[in-house]
């Protein structure tokens, strides 16, 4: 099974010691290549960092060095939204309406043949795609 991480999980596993016991048992039972990211999310955790530059330079730093190593240990597995991905959010938000994100994540999911890890399954319950939240037993 391969897996496609809400920015809600992956900002979770960043917590080490506090992260959710359920989430990191999770995160440690499944083979790390089996992992993947939307640019999405790699935005979505630049959009935060940013917003903390210039009240906090210490905490964007750190959020900064973070994603650098996200970045990393996902490399050749961080997806695009491509024109397939977008035609197949188009459909899905025919269904009722997503925000975008939302709706952008789980076509990436459905394209990709992934199952999307996310604390907000109810976004996305209705859309027809595997779904896990790892925050419940």
């Amino acid at each position: 099974m391969r897996f496609l991480l809400d920015t809600n999980i992956i900002s979770e596993i960043r917590k080490q010691e506090r992260c959710d016991a359920n989430v990191m048992r999770w995160f440690c039972a499944v083979d790390s290549g089996s992992l993947f990211l939307s640019v999405l999310v790699i935005g979505e955790i630049r959009r935060g960092a940013e917003m903390l530059r210039e009240r906090d330079l210490r905490r964007f730093e750190a959020i900064d060095h973070w994603l650098a190593d996200v970045k990393l240990a996902f490399e050749g597995r961080i997806l695009d939204i491509d024109v397939t991905v977008a035609e197949e959010w188009g459909r899905l938000g025919m269904r009722r309406s997503l925000p975008v994100i939302d709706g952008l994540l789980a076509a990436t999911a459905r394209i990709h043949a992934l199952t999307l890890v996310t604390r907000n399954t109810s976004d996305v319950a209705d859309l027809d795609i595997a779904l896990v939240n790892p925050f419940l037993a």
